[in-house]
């Protein structure tokens, strides 16, 4: 309801003010510019609940200015003033609080601390005897506290050593370890335990690594993450390993990123930089010699996530030389597969793994007998028949074909799930779903796995409800009104595929600077805010620089060589400047964008400029202004986009959607012609 307000709010400005449209339009997206600079610090101040509030009263104020009475203005400003005093009297999330998240009810009673900001909503729970970080209303990592001078022989470390993550302790015991995302320290507790005397954990929510284990709750970690042998660095994990100078004896991940996008269906539609062909190869070059990697993902009856690792891993062996790696895994799993998912542990070496060191898997395995081998290649009951088989099934099994055909694209093109290698052009590594799995519901419904696959059918169903809405609302009643003339408003198309290439233009450079900025949370806030505030900036100085509004064809020109340059240029790019500090990576970025979203502010307000000449479309009455129709057409292909955008980069990657971008483009020059209709 708030944005079909603003909708219509914005259409009937437009129209109304049709004089005044590159300023209004300028206004509108400075504005959004300020929002995204804005949201950030709201976060982190003031939390989630709060900043939405915030919104509203934004939103009250600006009612002021178009108040047509001193009464109606005296209200609207008491009501910004009374959201003001809620926020503030809801400064500690006692008032409003999430309380209903992902479908389940939240009992407040479990809740001992809970904090905001931009990344994500973080709590402590209480759950028995122990404490555990909930992150997102979903996603958990308890905090140890455990002694560790009475560690042998106590039930902690009977617990942590019988998962599978302590297989790379048994193998590395005093080596240096580099852990991504150690969250409440069961990793960290595990490598110190059992000897490392050097372990990095690289954490990227400052409220887990500094407000939580450095601060709130340190004496009941036992100060873990300030042990001398301990170091903690709150940053993004790959950007960290690839700037660091260290080598390392184990680069480890246990089941980051597991749960915390699931609230709006995303899980699946997620882009994960950390699990790419690249990352992977990073990981492998700041290794000492006979160093190895530690992935630990959910499993399930049908293997497509940990496998999916193996594939990766694979292929970033393979890109570095290694042509046989059958010996060069190791995979343990916590017990059978199941449709609910389990803990299964990947460990991959550049080198092959040892008799000794397979030997010690096995023992340690014998004295947790409910940890499973499924793959090693010093165990023969574990190698199948011969490899190349035309199709495979789902099963434990499955590790072991792959591995042993050793070849993961060929493998992913014979599996019923898409496990093929994620690059950095298209980094969704957890949309594991082909195309009949898509079309049978019982595959969404799999156990657990449905929080994953269920981002697929929110997507689904956005499009559907996108296309019906943009057909009840704008289709068919131009249709109908168009019908008694014979001539069609071909003109709208122009705005449509300005619209459609802008948004798909947007969303390509955030996926694509996540990697570079370190989380989409950065990404989204510094992308969009320097693609509205230069679009912005363009659409004013517009009516200056094309006067003649036949003239947009040179900034739309403009527009799509920079695009299908960067589709060449830009990864490169991005990737060689990635070490670079935050600010200057922000500086960079404003290079970047800056120039050519000044340009793509000019297409969309010199159009309307155009159109705004024109008394009607055909089948209007004279009193009707076109340019509400084109303001229409423009929100409905961004919406539509929107969910394009999302199709094309996970089918073909992100260089493809932002060619597509510059392919509307391209289209919108050449309907330019259709806002300037020849005179018989």
């Amino acid at each position: 309801m708030p944005f079909f307000i603003t909708g219509l709010q914005f259409s009937i400005l437009f129209a109304r003010e049709s004089k005044h449209i590159p300023r209004l339009y300028g206004a509108d997206l400075a504005g959004g510019a300020l929002a995204c600079i804005g949201i950030v610090p709201l976060l982190n101040w003031v939390g989630g609940p709060n900043t939405i509030l915030f919104a509203a009263a934004i939103a009250s104020i600006a009612g002021t200015v178009w108040a047509n009475s001193v009464l109606a203005r005296k209200a609207t400003l008491v009501l910004a003033g009374a959201i003001l005093l809620l926020i503030s009297a809801n400064h500690s999330g006692k008032l409003i609080d999430i309380v209903y998240a992902k479908g389940e009810l939240r009992d407040p009673s479990w809740v001992e601390f809970a904090r905001w900001n931009a990344i994500s909503r973080v709590e402590v729970d209480r759950q028995g005897d122990t404490k555990a970080i909930v992150i997102d209303a979903d996603a958990s990592t308890y905090i140890m506290n455990a002694d560790l001078r009475q560690w042998r022989g106590t039930e902690w470390e009977r617990n942590l050593m019988s998962a599978p993550p302590a297989v790379v302790n048994v193998l590395r015991p005093h080596g240096d370890y580099a852990i991504i995302g150690p969250g409440g320290g069961v990793d960290v507790l595990r490598a110190v335990a059992n000897g490392s005397q050097s372990v990095t954990g690289i954490e990227i929510n400052p409220i887990i690594a500094n407000t939580i284990m450095r601060g709130r709750y340190a004496d009941y970690a036992q100060h873990l993450y300030e042990r001398p042998d301990v170091h903690i660095h709150v940053t993004d994990g790959r950007s960290f390993i690839r700037n660091s100078k260290q080598l390392f004896d184990v680069v480890q991940m246990t089941l980051v990123d597991t749960w915390a996008s699931t609230a709006a269906g995303a899980f699946a539609l997620s882009e994960n930089n950390l699990y790419t062909v690249e990352a992977f190869r990073e990981y492998f070059e700041h290794l000492k010699p006979d160093g190895m990697i530690a992935i630990t993902r959910w499993e399930f009856a049908q293997p497509h996530e940990a496998l999916r690792v193996v594939s990766v891993a694979m292929q970033a062996l393979h890109e570095m030389g290694v042509a046989d790696t059958k010996d060069n895994f190791i995979v343990v799993s916590e017990g059978d597969l199941d449709e609910d998912g389990i803990p299964v542990l990947v460990l991959a070496k550049r080198t092959p793994f040892t008799i000794s060191e397979q030997g010690k898997v096995k023992k340690h395995l014998q004295a947790y007998p409910a940890l499973d081998l499924l793959y090693s290649a010093v165990d023969r009951d574990l190698i199948l028949g011969p490899p190349g088989l035309p199709e495979y099934h789902p099963s434990s099994d499955s590790f072991a074909d792959l591995i042993q055909l050793n070849n993961p694209r060929t493998f992913a093109e014979r599996y019923p799930y898409e496990v093929s290698p994620v690059t950095d052009n298209a980094p969704f590594f957890f949309f594991t779903l082909k195309m009949r799995q898509l079309l049978h519901a019982d595959t969404l419904e799999q156990g657990i796995d449905w929080k994953v696959n269920l981002g697929v059918a929110v997507l689904g169903t956005v499009l559907i409800i996108s296309l019906l809405a943009v057909l009840a609302f704008l289709v068919i009643p131009l249709a109908v009104r168009a019908r008694s003339k014979p001539q069609q408003p071909l003109q709208l198309f122009y705005f449509i595929a300005v619209g459609l290439g802008y948004i798909l233009v947007e969303i390509a450079f955030i996926q694509r600077f996540v990697l570079f900025l370190g989380h989409p949370t950065y990404a989204l806030t510094v992308v969009v805010f320097l693609l509205l505030l230069s679009s912005g900036a363009g659409s004013l100085i517009s009516r200056t620089w094309l006067v003649e509004t036949r003239r947009v064809w040179l900034p739309i020109l403009l527009i799509a060589s920079a695009l299908l340059l960067y589709v060449f240029i830009l990864p490169a790019l991005l990737n060689a400047l990635v070490g670079l500090p935050f600010a200057a990576k922000v500086i960079v970025s404003g290079v970047l964008l800056v120039p050519l979203g000044f340009a793509m502010g000019m297409p969309f307000p010199t159009g309307l400029r155009a159109f705004s000449s024109k008394p009607s479309l055909p089948g209007q009455a004279a009193d009707e202004n076109a340019v509400e129709w084109a303001w229409a057409m423009n929100a409905a292909s961004s919406v539509l986009g929107s969910v394009l955008a999302m199709v094309i980069a996970i089918q073909f990657g992100l260089n493809a959607t932002l060619a597509c971008g510059a392919t509307a483009y391209l289209t919108a020059c050449f309907l330019i012609r259709t806002l300037h209709p020849s005179r018989a």
